[in-house]
């Protein structure tokens, strides 16, 4: 299979295309290269051809034989949301609704698209893929747009798919440490001090990076009729954690580490997931937990070894990236890469 993957230079996209190619897959990768200095690592296999591309940019010609998408690159987190405004509808929906677009246009089959467990929001009790949406922030937002526009655009051949990922963590050679696991794990590591401004009370799924990869595989690989214009959280039920528990988790991993606990916080964005769906329609289940997780980025610190400048630098948080590419006048204002004078 010809497979198109859209954020290959990211912190998830850098771990899948290599697998991909491993099973055998003619992989494609797109992106336009705003994390390619977030190098932490020497990990990754079989690296494939890389278009150095805005998403918005792609045009027929670039899924030419493509058999499927897995569409990944979008803005990643609700600071840098925050930050660009209304661009971020712009990239994450209008952006990844062209890429599905161009690509049924271009002939292309399968199309899977990241979504999130986020577009669930503030939720009582146990949400499943039938539970109903409350997306919180202009990223979840984005998501539950782009998933209604896909199912529009799905037909007899054009198969879309939406994975809704719980939260990611885990190592990986472009690493982000502004996601919590990772970000509470460099904390351990850095500073030996875990200070949490919150009580740590809501509710995460959690999923390693590469159990994500996992289900992408695994839909790639599945029947049509088990993935057209169907929904499925990515993940597993024991991997539902509280914040608390998952600063505890960290701090148990890294000897000498003090934690400590705030006040009840403002954002009330808590859920706890199910994922039987994934599990009785595919048989996908996950192979890491949290203590795993945490441990292998505990190896992954020591051998580098991990410091704070590379921990605190741009190079691995989404929001000081982009904020130095607008600051540098690297980009513009809608996110698209300028000519920089050299002379």
């Amino acid at each position: 299979m010809k497979i198109l993957v859209t954020g290959t230079d990211g912190y998830l996209g850098c771990l899948l295309a290599p697998t991909l190619v491993a099973e055998g897959h003619e992989v494609v990768g797109v992106d336009t290269g705003f994390y390619r200095n977030g190098w932490l690592y020497d990990g990754l296999g079989s690296i494939p051809q890389t278009i150095s591309k805005d998403m918005r940019l792609l045009t027929e010609d670039d899924f030419e034989g493509v058999d499927a998408v897995v569409a990944m690159a979008e803005l990643s987190n609700d600071p840098t949301g925050d930050l660009v405004g209304e661009i971020t509808y712009d990239i994450n929906h209008g952006g990844s609704v062209h890429v599905a677009k161009t690509a049924k246009a271009a002939g292309v089959e399968r199309f899977v698209y990241m979504s999130s467990c986020s577009v669930y929001g503030v939720a009582e009790g146990i949400v499943d893929e039938n539970s109903p949406i409350n997306p919180q922030t202009a990223y979840a937002k984005c998501k539950a747009l782009t998933e209604a526009d896909l199912w529009q655009l799905a037909d007899d051949d054009f198969h879309p798919v939406a994975l809704r990922n719980a939260t990611a963590f885990g190592a990986s050679p472009r690493q982000r440490f502004d996601i919590v696991l990772n970000n509470l794990a460099g904390l351990a590591w850095v500073e030996k001090v875990i200070a949490m401004n919150s009580d740590g009370t809501p509710w995460r799924p959690m999923v390693h990076a590469l159990d994500i990869a996992k289900a992408i595989r695994t839909v790639l690989d599945a029947p049509l009729d088990k993935v057209h214009s169907t929904y499925y959280n990515v993940g597993s039920f024991d991997n539902n954690y509280t914040v608390r528990e998952i600063a505890e988790t960290v701090a148990d991993e890294f000897p000498g580490c003090q934690l400590s606990f705030g006040p009840p916080s403002a954002d009330n964005r808590s859920y706890k997931v199910a994922f039987d769906r994934i599990e009785d329609a595919l048989g996908f289940t996950c192979d890491w937990n949290l203590a795993m997780g945490a441990k292998q980025l505990h190896a992954v610190f020591e051998t580098i070894p991990l410091d704070a400048e590379t921990f605190y630098g741009r190079g691995h948080t989404r929001l000081k990236q982009i904020e130095h590419l607008l600051n540098t006048g690297q980009i513009d204002k809608e996110l698209f890469w300028k000519q920089v004078a050299t002379v």
